[in-house]
């Protein structure tokens, strides 16, 4: 049995459905989860420890760099995880009716704002410092996202969290900055194989074959003619076939230069790690990818999956454009698609695991869906109190694939006492010269950085 699917949940059929249905759109950027980079203390009130909140930094796959606030507290983030940019409706914003108040503050406040002084005066602040107004709208951004009531620890900073929670108002949800739907099409030599629409927030975004393509398929617009390229806004492409082409494949590859719409929402690629969202950002290469299959005669399937939050599973959208019924395996049911037809299956996920099963199909019809779903926030567990510290630092073992610790050291912690790396650690580091102590904070693990007493002390 699969990690991650729900043992008891049936695999629901929602009956015919256009090729595209459910389908959020596939691409947009990927980014590495790096260090937690400009960033202050704040308390949580019924916890007595501090934790650091601010801004994490992230390198994007094919280039550029982004910087993104946490809106999952409970969950730790783990460095050197990869995310991808999905819409709110693939992400613990999905159900969220405060989730435009979150992009209200990411855009009013820093690092959108970045002259200080003008936001410290609407806060009515004193002053404030890159590291003080992170922390502040960190504050206000877990106030909406997790009902979490954080404070600053820096007085200034605390009225910036209150002028922000105060006057946030919903806005609408930003665009992808690249999205290909559907990501697979099939169909017959001959014809335009399609649509496949394309929707970027980029000027211009380069359309392109992967290498190992047959002689004579080129990707067209809708009049048949060969493009290289598509303009901002949605575009509707197509995979043209010659007639007298074998049987077979292709894949495009579509990629921009652009800069991510604020507010984006990031997850984790395959493994549970903290959601987070985008607060800043320089120009990315974002890329996403569709493939197309043809033959002669016979079934001419194509599958595309879709995480499905309200539903709790995977939407998995199986079309057959042949002239014969087409059945597959989905996880041990077979199921059939009538010729010139389209269905959505519901695959039950289980939340925050990871998961990963293979569609087949006759003539060696594959399809790998990998994965974790990540749609609610993590609930509060027991407090730092209830629990039991965790090995010491020569006890504990690294975790596969060398995961470290985020942005803090033991010198960040300038307010005395004990501080939380809340989102910055990984499950299990190994930090030397330091005494560590694991503490659960409700579903993710936290480890609490002790300042070393002075000599004499």
């Amino acid at each position: 049995m699969v990690s991650g699917l729900v043992a008891a949940g049936a695999i629901a059929v929602a009956g015919p459905a256009a090729a595209d249905e459910g389908n959020q759109g596939i691409g947009g950027a990927t980014a590495t989860l790096g260090d937690l980079k400009i960033f202050d203390t704040v308390t949580i009130k019924g916890s007595e420890r501090k934790y650091s909140a601010g801004l994490f930094e992230m390198d994007v796959k094919s280039g550029g760099s982004i910087q993104t606030y946490c809106i999952d507290f409970h969950t730790s983030a783990l460095k050197g995880q990869d995310y991808e940019e999905v819409g709110w409706d693939q992400s613990s914003l999905h159900n969220n009716a405060d989730a435009g108040k979150i992009r209200w503050i990411l855009q009013n406040s820093y690092p959108q704002v970045n002259d200080l002084g003008e936001l410290a005066r609407k806060a009515g602040a004193k002053g404030l410092t890159p590291k003080t107004a992170a922390a502040a709208t960190q504050a206000a951004i877990w106030h909406f996202s997790d009902k979490v009531d954080a404070t600053p620890v820096n007085a200034e900073a605390a009225k910036l969290t209150d002028y922000l929670e105060a006057k946030a108002t919903n806005l609408a949800e930003p665009k992808a900055s690249l999205s290909l739907s559907p990501s697979s099409v099939a169909g017959k030599a001959g014809e335009r194989l399609g649509p496949i629409t394309v929707d970027t927030n980029a000027d211009t975004a380069a359309v392109s074959l992967a290498p190992g393509a047959p002689a004579g398929v080129q990707i067209v617009d809708k009049d048949g003619k060969a493009i290289t390229s598509v303009s901002k806004g949605e575009s509707k492409i197509y995979f043209g076939v010659p007639a007298g082409t074998a049987d077979g494949s292709a894949e495009l590859n579509v990629q921009a230069n652009t800069t991510v719409p604020i507010g984006r929402a990031f997850v984790s690629k395959k493994v549970k790690s903290q959601t987070l969202i985008l607060a800043g950002t320089s120009t990315s290469t974002v890329t996403a990818k569709a493939t197309a299959t043809w033959a002669k005669q016979g079934a001419l399937p194509s599958v595309t999956a879709v995480k499905n939050c309200a539903k709790g599973g995977l939407d998995i959208v199986a079309s057959n454009k042949g002239d014969e019924d087409w059945t597959f395996d989905l996880k041990g049911e077979k199921h059939t698609v009538a010729a010139g037809k389209s269905e959505t299956f519901t695959v039950p996920v289980a939340e925050d695991e990871a998961y990963k099963f293979t569609i087949t199909g006759p003539n060696g019809f594959e399809k790998v869906v990998e994965g974790v779903l990540d749609c609610k926030t993590a609930t509060p567990g027991p407090t730092p109190s209830e629990t039991t510290p965790g090995p010491t630092p020569s006890e504990t073992t690294p975790a596969p694939g060398g995961t470290t610790t985020g942005g803090n050291t033991p010198g960040t912690n300038t307010g005395g006492g004990d501080l939380a790396e809340t989102g910055g650690s990984s499950a299990t580091p190994v930090i030397a010269g330091i005494a560590a102590a694991l503490v659960v904070v409700g579903g993710g693990a936290m480890f609490f950085l002790r300042k070393k007493k002075a000599a004499g002390q």
